[in-house]
């Protein structure tokens, strides 16, 4: 008998037959013998809702009373699908995430798992029941209500199966796994069988939506196998894990885009030490990440330094740098918000030369323009204009020749 963690996301649990539908999905699981915990998102656009409905009544709501109301989403999905399973006959108990023990810093809407005390858990499964807890949410000091931000269900789920010792985490969504691009933008995009948690981190962190980058992240760390499949159909879906044979990593493996992009500049910049320190330091207290950054040869001692950061995050760090730039005698500080990123991503690109040439090759031959360049190991990522970011993936896609098995 196996301990498996399933999840189901927003698009599978969106009404009452698709929790029905998920219901026996689980049921299923069950019935081969396997002990079962199954993690649950809100239902379809409730998030989104309870966001808007925020705002309606405080146009700068506080983040701890957000965390608060939207953690109620997951409970409303989590506590109907216990229902649903038990009038099916089986047993089943819903739990917040407080009550399956996770455990969070007080980072509201962006709070991270510090521990998991499964006790509860354990005692529910030992009961016979099928534990259905909410996704996305845990506790910090206090007891306060903390979420986990956008994604989270991924890491509650992965969270869960390292703690419980799973034999697998099985993360169901509304698509068939992972390809090779974004079959909406090209559908000849194909279906990958299994993909390392290098290459899948690189994917998730820099646009690929169907899994988050923190939940790829903790899996690698604890070697836990995740299954990415549909809920809404029997195919294999696509199996994240170490060891991929060799063969399977000798070229590029996806393209990820992402539109959540914005850039900031600060114009003449006194070129000194522990400028740079003065500019990113404000940034990293309030919690925004900063990706790719650029700064501009010296000249008479002034440069420009150029960064992005999200998009949603962009009118927080601009209220942030303007007083940094005025502080350090830089000349002004501006922004773009009309961007986006498009990354080829794969293990077979380390040490192989021509990549990059090919990549930006690609993009010159479709006239689209390179703002900004980053790369890693596996990955080389362009920031290009918004409306270009369709013609980009289909064109290195093709490049690239990812459609070939």
């Amino acid at each position: 008998m196996a301990l498996i963690v399933q999840k189901y996301g927003g698009s599978s649990v969106a009404d009452a037959d698709k929790i029905k539908n998920v219901a026996c999905r689980v049921a299923a699981t069950k019935d081969k013998g396997n002990e079962v915990v199954v993690v649950v998102s809100a239902m379809g656009k409730t998030t989104d809702n309870l966001m808007a409905l925020a705002k309606e009544v405080n146009p700068k709501p506080a983040e701890r009373e957000m965390d608060v109301l939207l953690s109620t989403g997951e409970i409303v999905s989590c506590s109907l699908m216990a229902l649903a399973l038990q009038s099916m006959g089986y047993k089943a108990v819903s739990l917040s995430g407080p009550q399956a023990g996770i455990e969070t810093d007080s980072s509201y809407s962006r709070a991270h798992i510090t521990g998991i005390q499964p006790k509860r858990l354990v005692k529910e499964l030992e009961a016979g029941n099928i534990v259905i807890v909410a996704g996305f949410q845990g506790w910090a000091r206090e007891m306060d209500i903390t979420t986990l931000g956008r994604g989270g269900s991924d890491t509650t789920a992965v969270a869960l199966a390292v703690s419980l010792k799973a034999h697998v985490c099985e993360i169901y969504t509304d698509v068939d796994g992972v390809f090779t691009a974004d079959p909406r933008l090209v559908p000849e995009a194909r279906h990958l069988r299994e993909i390392g948690y290098e290459e899948m981190l690189e994917l998730a962190t820099y646009g690929a939506k169907v899994m988050h980058h923190r939940a790829v992240e903790l899996g690698e760390v604890y070697n836990m196998p995740i299954l990415v499949a549909s809920s809404f159909n029997n195919n294999p879906g696509t199996l994240i894990h170490g060891g991929i044979p060799m063969e399977e990593r000798n070229k590029a493996r996806g393209i990820a885009h992402d539109i959540n992009v914005a850039k900031v500049t600060v114009v003449g910049v006194p070129d000194r030490p522990s400028i740079a320190a003065s500019i990113f330091e404000p940034l990293a207290k309030a919690g925004i990440s900063v990706d790719t950054i650029v700064q501009n040869t010296s000249i008479a001692g002034v440069t420009d330094l150029t960064f992005s950061v999200a998009r949603s995050d962009l009118d927080k760090a601009m209220a942030i740098m303007a007083p940094v730039a005025k502080s350090i005698g830089a000349k002004e500080c501006v922004s773009d918000a009309t961007l986006a990123k498009v990354s080829i991503i794969g293990t077979g690109m380390l040490n192989s030369p021509g990549y990059a040439a090919t990549m930006f090759r690609a993009l010159a031959e479709q006239g689209i323009n390179i703002q900004l360049i980053s790369t890693s190991e596996i990955r080389i990522t362009c920031i290009i204009a918004e409306n270009r970011v369709k013609d980009a993936v289909k064109v290195l896609h093709k490049a690239f020749e990812l459609e070939k098995a």
